[in-house]
């Protein structure tokens, strides 16, 4: 079984019951390896799976969970199904895209680590929050009133076409 099953499986197979010391685990696992490459910046994160997994003193599933969360924030993503224990990994990360997931995620626990101080100055991470709110904005398109045109192209008035049974 491939060390991503055994993190999806270790995911989906949690219970009320387990659920609260699992997420006291992974996120404790989280903030620990961040805390390291946010105050280790612009150092990259390197070294074996396996060594990796004793030096931040975490179960491989969950190191694995890690993985798959900053993934997406990864200049180049990782195959995942082809992770071992033997695999040497490098993190080659976009601080701002992990910044902006971090905070679509809602993980404060993690997006307001002092360590991104050593990243970023407040003005660059004001910033970031500032473009995530702006990406939350849905715009709704506005419907067409009795008398527009109708917006399918026929030339109509809306309420003589679409609208006439709406």
């Amino acid at each position: 079984m491939t060390l991503l099953k055994q993190w999806q499986d270790l995911m989906e197979n949690q219970t009320e019951a387990t659920f609260d010391d699992f997420w006291k685990e992974y996120a404790g696992t989280e903030q620990r390896v961040y805390q390291h490459i946010l105050a280790n910046y612009p150092e990259k994160l390197a070294g074996k799976f396996s060594e990796l997994v004793e030096k931040f003193e975490a179960k491989p599933a969950i190191f694995m969970g890690f993985m798959d969360g900053i993934n997406s924030s990864l200049k180049e993503e990782k195959d995942l199904e082809a992770v071992t224990e033997d695999s040497d990994l490098e993190f080659d990360i976009d601080y701002e895209k992990l910044y902006f997931n971090m905070l679509k995620a809602d993980a404060d626990y993690l997006y307001t680590l002092e360590e991104w101080l050593n990243v970023f100055d407040e003005d660059k991470l004001r910033s970031i929050v500032k473009d995530y709110r702006r990406s939350k904005i849905v715009h709704v398109e506005k419907k067409p009133g009795r008398n527009d045109p109708c917006p399918c192209g026929s030339g109509k008035k809306y309420k003589n076409c679409c609208g006439r049974n709406a």
